[in-house]
């Protein structure tokens, strides 16, 4: 029988209270996630490839302002925040599998209609934080990109890449990277558990983030190749003109709900929130 519980259609302070018990992941859940992902996504494919339709076209007008404006960090620092910004673009997906979990039949209309109903709830206040990082990253990638490469002559990156192939551009790069991949990593922490958490329980957002941050830090050789497959893979998609990005967003995003769906427990920790 369905749990009347979970269904979207009943008022948000229906749904269950507090954490649930989490088990330990391992790389059969992972395996198995990517598996009920990639089914998810053939099963109900248009809201996943709606959302990457939209990434892919933000792709490719960051494409397009570097070519027009010839600064070649709005694209670097572009490339490094699609990894960052994905979970935002899988709220959708995961809304879809847990319908589908519950032996729903999921909709573009119905799911729109209970990430609407999230405006509400926990959820806004995770993403604005999230968002707020994103931001910051973009502060601190210009501030990197000004030390090494602020007073050199600049070309731009569609025609030419040799300002990277200096001592200062491999430089940039190296730190930059090391920060992007710092900001990914916190993030994820945050999302990984987090995001979905609050799309199925009753929780505040500050629970959803220390619940999600301690499974990974908990769980350091699942959780981090985790981490770098999915960065990987989305940095890969974006390669063949960001087209990639229509298969790998909405199967990453599935796949995602998958991981957690496994890690949880009909067993509540009745954690209110306040």
């Amino acid at each position: 029988m369905t749990d009347q519980s979970n269904l979207p259609s009943e008022p948000a302070t229906l749904r269950p209270l507090g954490v649930p018990k989490l088990g330990v992941p391992d790389a059969a859940l992972i395996r198995h996630a990517l598996g009920a992902g990639w089914h998810d996504f053939r099963a109900a494919p248009a809201f996943g490839l709606i959302i990457a339709v939209l990434c892919v076209l933000a792709g490719w007008g960051m494409m397009a302002l570097t070519a027009w404006s010839g600064h070649t960090f709005w694209l670097v620092l572009g490339v490094f925040a699609f990894p960052l910004a994905a979970p935002f673009a899988a709220l959708g997906t995961y809304e879809v599998s847990r319908l589908r979990q519950l032996g729903e039949r999921p909709t573009v209309g119905r799911v729109a209609a209970v990430l609407w109903a999230e405006r509400g709830r926990q959820l806004p206040l995770l993403s604005a934080l999230m968002m707020t990082m994103l931001l910051f990253w973009f502060f601190l990638g210009h501030m990197i990109f000004a030390l090494f490469l602020g007073l050199k002559p600049m070309t731009n990156i569609m025609s030419s890449a040799d300002v990277f192939l200096s001592v200062d551009g491999l430089m940039m790069l190296g730190l930059g990277s090391l920060v992007g991949a710092g900001f990914g990593l916190l993030l994820f922490a945050i999302c990984v558990i987090g995001l979905p958490l609050l799309l199925d329980r009753e929780v505040d957002y500050v629970t959803a983030l220390i619940t999600s941050i301690g499974m990974v830090a908990a769980n350091p050789g699942v959780m981090l190749p985790w981490a770098l497959f999915i960065a990987v893979v989305v940095m890969l998609a974006m390669v063949p003109a960001f087209l990639g990005l229509l298969v790998v967003l909405p199967w990453l995003g599935h796949a995602s709900w998958h991981v957690y769906a496994g890690l949880k427990s009909e067993k509540a920790l009745n954690l209110k929130t306040p």
